[in-house]
């Protein structure tokens, strides 16, 4: 038998705004008014598919390194490079712009507390 990943947990410095950003980033993630959320909560999170959570705990140090993991989005209604530009205007930062033309690479962008992130192509390559 095997694992399967109930969630993914990141650190932050205030998890209710990282929480808030993130639901405006991404689509198939929610913030559900019935956890009650709060600023100042020491835990917050957004419900994604299959019940599967995305959590922020706060912790008292900032980051300062490269992250271990990271999450890579890829844009269900847009581009990447439209995901980008959105993204960038909700405050993200972009940290290594890897993009190759329309079909190739990837834009690795910071959220506001400097979690590093990937967005790529719409769709998936093509295997052959």
């Amino acid at each position: 038998m095997a694992s399967r990943a109930a969630n993914f947990c990141i650190d932050a410095h205030d998890p209710y705004a990282q929480t808030m950003w993130w639901a405006q980033v991404l689509e198939d993630f929610v913030a559900e008014p019935s956890d009650g959320m709060a600023p100042g909560d020491e835990e917050c999170g957004l419900t994604g598919p299959d019940d599967r959570y995305l959590l922020f705990l706060k912790v008292p140090e900032p980051k300062t390194v490269k992250n271990r993991m990271h999450l890579c989005l890829r844009p269900t209604d847009r581009d990447r490079d439209a995901e980008v530009e959105r993204i960038l205007g909700l405050g993200a930062t972009m940290v290594n712009d890897l993009r190759d033309g329309p079909d190739r690479g990837w834009a690795v962008l910071a959220d506001p507390e400097g979690n590093e992130f990937c967005v790529l192509r719409r769709t998936e390559p093509e295997s052959t």
